[in-house]
């Protein structure tokens, strides 16, 4: 008993008893209360419930249930974690969670060797130890965020454990023992595929959760958020009283978001401050209501008041939508001209793709000038600077083509396009308009910044058919396939294009008669200095 190795020993065996050798019990579960369950903890998501309802289908009916690997994709705050431990208690199975943010050692998915001081088993292993059983539900969040460093790749590892031909045998480094994994169900949560490896995503099924739109946000905060911020300051429903007006405001004004967090914290800041002078004024009238009044005066001045960042009022400047990791956003796309010889220049932290699609917009918009009544002299004599404002972001991919192009096109022609207009799209050298993702987050985004008209790829219709009425309710969108369509829906129709008249005025021509004058003088000079010679 005194020997390390004694410890080490006995460590390792209760390790290996601990986990769940035996079978399983067979799954009872009904499709009807894991609706309801699902229905209960989440309001909305109709597509990603009806997803998951179909999954839970096809696993009651096939009684072999190996290879069940699920990733819900959405920007935060849209509920994939709590989807993920509602799928768990649908299935009325222990589930144990684990983040992979961060991580850069594999040894946290496949273990240490026992040979290191205070080795341990992966967060597989401890996981099966815990649950006590050997189908759980292992919640695995943030799998985009991994990284690679000389202890190895995390992400590697996790291929071993989520490929169903090679789990039957996953063999951890501490046990060093084969144990079946293939009963596990892993459900993985992520804000982005794009940085997760591709080995990995195709082992996946892709569920995607969008952001919510401001009336979906008033739902969810009547019926989830406000009754769970009171009880967890202690409020009673007869203390304080927020109207639908002023839910939908906070939701507007201060959470202007994809999901609902800033949503909650707001709610939690009003309430921290009503326990407070519930207790420092007892006497205080109840229930406490907050108008605008009270609002500004708990939470301060709106963080999102006005769009006047978002309008394109002058020429040069266009409205783009843009899809991140964050949800959908606008994106207000400047253009200014300088005296100079036709450069371009580009700011605003723009990636190698965008970089791309504004030579590509300067290009199309030089060789089609002549056909849009363009003076060509305009390029010669003048320099273009491209921005794109919030220049400490870093902005990329080629669905700001069209906006791009749209914004060089009210420069050159000093035309302004139209109000509360915005646009997405990829654009060709030839003018051709290529689709587009992340269209439900685009739309989402448009709605919060007051947008009622959107210009987007013909190609995309079929993803248009697939928005809720909520989604697209007092948007008008029109379809486009060339840039020709594009200019003719985004400019007012006032007649006949003029070119604006260029900064540098044009150098007037020389008499050519003295210059063949010089010329001739200049050669009769060489050749009778040749002769003396």
């Amino acid at each position: 008993p005194s020997s390390p190795e004694y410890t080490i020993t006995r460590t390792y065996l209760e390790i290996v008893s601990d986990l769940p050798w035996k079978e399983p019990k067979s799954e009872s579960f009904s499709i009807e209360s894991a609706r309801k369950i699902l229905e209960r903890d989440h309001y909305g998501l109709k597509d990603v419930k009806d997803r998951i309802l179909e999954f839970l289908a096809v696993r009651r009916k096939k009684k072999d249930t190996k290879g069940s690997i699920i990733c819900l994709v959405g920007p935060p705050g849209v509920g994939k974690t709590s989807v993920g431990i509602s799928i768990a208690h649908s299935l009325k199975k222990q589930y144990f969670r684990f983040s992979v943010g961060g991580m850069n050692d594999e040894s946290e998915i496949k273990g240490h060797r026992r040979t290191y001081i205070g080795a341990m088993p992966g967060k597989i292993i401890q996981g099966l130890r815990i649950t006590k059983v050997k189908n759980p539900v292992f919640l695995i969040d943030e799998i985009d965020k991994m990284g690679v460093s000389y202890q190895g790749d995390p992400a590697s590892a996790l291929l071993e454990v989520l490929d169903p031909e090679q789990n039957t045998t996953f063999r951890d480094t501490y046990l060093d023992i084969p144990f079946d994994a293939s009963e596990i169900l892993f459900i993985c949560t992520a804000n982005t595929l794009d940085t997760i490896p591709r080995p990995l995503l195709d082992r996946m099924e892709i569920i995607n959760l969008s952001g919510y739109t401001s009336e979906e946000k008033l739902a969810i905060g009547k019926k989830y958020l406000v009754p769970k911020s009171l009880e967890k300051h202690g409020l009673a429903k007869s203390e304080i009283r927020y109207s639908p007006a002023i839910l939908l405001k906070i939701a507007e004004e201060y959470a202007r978001e994809a999901g609902v967090r800033n949503f909650e914290k707001s709610l939690h800041k009003i309430n921290r401050k009503i326990a407070l002078l519930l207790e420092e004024n007892p006497e205080t009238e109840l229930p406490v209501k907050i108008d605008e009044t009270k609002l500004i005066e708990l939470l301060g001045q709106p963080v999102f008041v006005g769009d006047e960042i978002h309008i394109a009022d002058k020429p040069g400047m266009a409205i783009g939508l843009a899809w991140t990791s964050m949800g959908g956003d606008t994106l207000i796309i400047e253009a200014q001209n300088t005296p100079g010889k036709g450069e371009i220049k580009l700011t605003g932290q723009l990636g190698d793709v965008m970089q791309e699609s504004a030579n590509i917009a300067y290009t199309w918009l030089k060789a089609h000038a002549i056909e849009h009544k363009i003076d060509m002299s305009w390029f010669e004599n003048n320099a273009i600077h491209l921005h794109i404002p919030e220049g400490a972001t870093p902005k990329d991919g080629p669905s700001a083509g069209i906006t791009l192009t749209v914004a060089l096109f009210s420069l050159v022609t000093g035309q302004i396009i139209k109000k509360n207009l915005a646009m997405t799209g990829e654009t060709t050298l030839k003018g051709k308009v290529m689709p587009i993702g992340g269209l439900k987050e685009k739309v989402l985004a448009a709605r919060r910044n007051k947008i009622d008209t959107i210009l987007i790829p013909t190609f995309n219709k079929r993803d248009l058919d697939k928005l809720d009425e909520t989604v697209t309710k007092g948007i008008t969108f029109h379809l486009v396939s060339t840039m020709e369509e594009v200019l003719a829906y985004a400019f007012p129709d006032d007649g006949e294009r003029k070119a604006m008249l260029p900064i540098v005025p044009k150098t007037p021509p020389r008499d050519t008669s003295e210059v063949v004058a010089i010329s001739v003088a200049v050669a009769e000079a060489v050749r009778e200095a040749m002769r003396e010679r």
